[in-house]
């Protein structure tokens, strides 16, 4: 691990992941162990934590938060960590992670140098083992069909693409436009989303993600062409947001702090704001998701519009904070 003054994000995020474990399994430790432990300084360690504090699970309400017990940290310079046991936990890959894992290793295998081919063949056997099937076995989703549900007649072959990094011809019904439209996708999973199942891919026709209803895709053909990147791994849509028809525009002004959004969301426009803010554009499909993202990314994130969203979520605010007046706390 390298000392805090060559150190990268890379460096700070395998830090902080392998931190929250070690801490949890000794109960408190000392801000100078735990720096002796790392290979770095108190100061660095301190900063780390200090960003953990930050940092849960979705959607990042109060009780999400991982807690850092600072008044120890900043008197007798001891570490307490609680909320926090999921990182302590071992990684277990959904199927789709696991698919796109082993796609991509097959992928790198057949292309990597001959020194690397070793390495990325004992990889992908480790995966395989600790799936306890066979590598063509952990390729297949397993999206149960509903012969009664329109277009799960199409599910084997979608997962055959999926498993097998091919494109996909489809025909899709467009309810919107009450039309019907031919495109060639790149398929990266299938997700269940309520009781609707969906194809996450690559449009090459709308060039950028799209979230394809099953029951509306009318005819599905396997092409022999690849994928344009076999490594791309499917996106998570149980949080409700993905990019189809049924979509509303939403407006949202970042402060610098939350840039990060234009990174890791497909935003559809951006444009400059006033002091230091950019104003970006996303088509959402769910107003509880975009009510989970301002709540991460409070307060350096204002709703420009729809005024109805602005409204419902400046409610849900006020009813988050009000849980916490009988408590003394003061938020002015």
């Amino acid at each position: 691990m390298s000392t805090s003054t060559g150190d990268t994000a890379p460096d700070q995020v395998a830090r902080l992941l392998a931190l929250v474990p070690y801490l949890l399994a000794r109960g408190e430790v000392r801000l100078d162990d735990a720096a002796a432990h790392f290979g770095t300084d108190a100061d660095q360690i301190e900063r780390d934590l200090r960003l953990l504090f930050m940092t849960g699970l979705s959607p990042g309400l109060p009780g999400d938060l991982i807690e850092v017990d600072l008044e120890a940290l900043e008197g007798d310079r001891i570490i307490r960590v609680d909320n926090a046991d999921y990182l302590a936990r071992p990684v277990r890959f959904s199927p789709a992670e696991a698919t796109s894992l082993v796609v991509a290793l097959r992928t790198m295998q057949e292309a990597a140098p001959e020194e690397a081919r070793d390495v990325i063949a004992r990889t992908l056997a480790k995966l395989e083992e600790a799936a306890g099937q066979e590598g063509e076995g952990l390729l297949r989703l397993h999206v149960a069909p509903d012969p009664s549900q329109p277009g799960n007649d199409l599910l084997p072959v979608l997962e055959s693409a999926i498993a097998h990094g091919h494109q996909v011809e489809i025909t899709y019904y467009v309810p919107s436009r009450d039309q019907e439209s031919s495109r060639v996708v790149d398929p990266r999973g299938l997700a269940r989303v309520e009781d609707l199942v969906y194809l996450d891919a690559w449009c090459h026709t709308a060039q950028g993600d799209r979230a394809f209803r099953v029951d509306r895709i009318l005819a599905a053909t396997e092409l022999d062409t690849p994928v344009a990147d076999p490594g791309a791994r499917a996106r998570d849509l149980t949080g409700g947001w993905f990019a189809d028809a049924e979509t509303t525009t939403v407006t949202l002004r970042l402060s610098p702090p939350a840039r990060w959004v234009v990174e890791y969301y497909p935003v559809t426009a951006q444009r400059p704001g006033p002091d230091g803010t950019v104003d970006v554009d996303l088509e959402v499909a769910s107003e509880q998701w975009v009510q989970s993202l301002l709540f991460r990314l409070a307060p350096h994130a204002t709703l420009l519009a729809p005024a109805g969203y602005a409204d419902s979520f400046a409610a849900a605010a006020r009813e988050a904070l009000s849980l916490y007046e009988g408590d003394g706390v003061d938020f002015r």
